[in-house]
């Protein structure tokens, strides 16, 4: 008998042909009535699956008496409830490593963009300025500049590599040191901003690092420092850096994730001093594909062996 996997809502076609082919696929997203779909299905529910759109909270994992596991597409699960699935003995698993080339390229796209302009220019040469105005403004060089890291994990130690081929002296913050990095290791959040011209945020979300970038750490960073952000929207103070980029309080900020996706915050549109993307560090084909059979693989290992292959 194959197990009964819940699907909570949309999913890449991947993950979605193969929960049809290898388990019985309860769609969630596409029942009439929700409650009653949940009611009717909970006790034969041995799996489900989420993503960044549609999470696992204490309620629903209470909910399914019969639950064994959730295997997450993404590598943040911070709308998992993993510490009250892992109270229950429910397992949970994300998709790290796939998408970790993909989410490093966008990270330093997005800091040589917010330094250079390159976004600001388009919308320069599109206007008709170019002709009227003349030249753009000179802007900010990257290469030899002071990059410190918030979260060497991964993705972080992934963006170290890429900025070391643009001569970049690299600091990080952790919660503690990473054994063996060559990079300086800064205890202090503040400390590290205080010493870096780009600030990267590749830190996990969660109520951990909820305001980690806060309002001490961007006045640390100061007028001519640049906030890059390709973690979660939590992470950073979203008020205080909206704060400080109209007031030029900093020189500037690349932000591909926001507190209340896809709600982003109207006062960001007609600042030139961020760069702003719809969450796209890993939409790539290749790596949301990778992502898809992670999912899958997480699955069929654990029904097969109790143990999935990435869990958290």
């Amino acid at each position: 008998m194959k197990p009964n996997v819940l699907q909570l809502g949309p999913l890449h076609p991947i993950v979605e042909k193969g929960l049809a082919e290898r388990y019985t696929r309860l769609h969630l997203g596409e029942a009439k009535d929700a409650k009653a779909f949940l009611a009717e299905h909970a006790a034969t529910i041995d799996a489900v699956v989420s993503s960044s759109r549609n999470g696992v909270n204490a309620a629903l994992l209470d909910s399914l008496p019969n639950l064994k596991m959730v295997s997450h597409f993404g590598v943040g699960y911070d709308n998992v409830d993993a510490g009250h699935a892992k109270s229950k003995g429910i397992v949970v698993s994300n998709t790290p490593d796939v998408l970790t080339d993909c989410v490093a390229d966008l990270a330093i796209a997005l800091m040589i963009d917010v330094a250079r302009g390159l976004t600001a220019g388009d919308r320069y040469v599109r206007r008709g300025d170019w002709p009227v105005k003349g030249p753009m403004p000179l802007l900010a060089k990257v290469s030899g500049k002071r990059l410190g890291i918030v979260g060497l994990g991964r993705i972080g130690q992934a963006i170290a590599k890429r900025a070391e081929g643009f001569g970049m002296p690299i600091r990080y913050h952790n919660r503690k040191p990473v054994a063996g990095s060559p990079y300086g290791y800064e205890a202090s959040l503040e400390s590290l901003a205080r010493n870096s011209d780009f600030l990267m945020v590749a830190t996990s979300g969660g109520g951990a690092t909820k305001g980690l970038v806060s309002r001490a750490v961007l006045e640390a960073l100061g007028p001519k420092g640049f906030v890059i952000n390709i973690a979660r929207g939590s992470v950073i103070d979203e008020p205080a850096i909206l704060e400080f980029l109209q007031l030029k309080k900093i020189a500037g900020a690349a932000l591909d994730v926001f507190v209340d996706e896809p709600r982003v915050p109207e006062a960001f549109f007609t600042l030139e001093n961020v760069v702003l993307a719809p969450h796209i560090a890993s939409a790539t084909v290749e790596t949301r594909a990778a992502m898809a059979n992670l999912v899958l693989e997480n699955l069929d290992r654990f029904f097969a062996t109790g143990k999935p292959a990435t869990p958290v």
